[in-house]
């Protein structure tokens, strides 16, 4: 007898947190909620934002080697 209270026991308990979880995680069924849930989804489809393109920097052209350096500088 012990042994189905026991087991009763566990099953109430089970049944509970089983019922705790759905009510949880239940998906909301009201009007703002769809409208919500599909503006999400336009947002994540929407292509990004316009970004200004960077800028780009010149390098410097080296000079050649048998050349001798501009005047001014000393090796």
């Amino acid at each position: 007898m012990q042994a189905i209270g026991f087991l009763a026991i566990i099953v109430v308990v089970c049944a509970v947190g089983g019922a705790v979880l759905y009510v949880q995680h239940r998906q909301p069924n009201t009007l703002d909620s769809g409208m919500d849930a599909f503006k999400r989804e336009m947002d994540a489809l929407a292509p990004p934002p316009e970004e200004p393109q960077p800028k780009l920097r010149m390098a410097k052209r080296p000079t050649p080697r048998n050349q001798p350096p501009p005047a001014g500088r000393s090796r």
